[in-house]
């Protein structure tokens, strides 16, 4: 199976939780998805720049100011402006996982 980082694959379930395993399963067996709603989004230049704050169904509040990126920003526009829910997909312990964006989605 092609992993989750693969340019144009496509994955086929029956269930959008099916589909949600079968990318975890390609990202790599340690990664585990997280769901939060993004409550506040702004631009601080003194802060560097875009920031997200994002309130996590399993506990807690995160805020990146700075190193969101052109795409990142899109994906929390957007949920931002329909119901506010992402998920991540990330391999991180702890709360490391909190501010891991590089598997990112808007949910509806």
């Amino acid at each position: 199976m092609a992993r989750a980082k693969a340019t144009g694959h496509q994955v086929r379930e029956a269930s959008a939780e099916a589909v949600e395993e079968a990318l975890a399963q390609q990202a790599g067996a340690q990664f585990e998805w997280h769901y939060g709603r993004v409550t506040r989004m702004g631009h601080f230049e003194v802060a560097g720049g875009r920031a997200v704050t994002i309130l996590w169904e399993e506990g807690g509040v995160t805020s990146q100011q700075g190193n969101i990126t052109e795409e990142q920003w899109e994906i929390f526009r957007l949920a931002f402006t329909t119901n506010g829910r992402v998920a991540i997909l990330s391999d991180l312990k702890d709360e490391g996982w909190m501010s891991d964006y590089r598997f990112l989605e808007a949910v509806r």
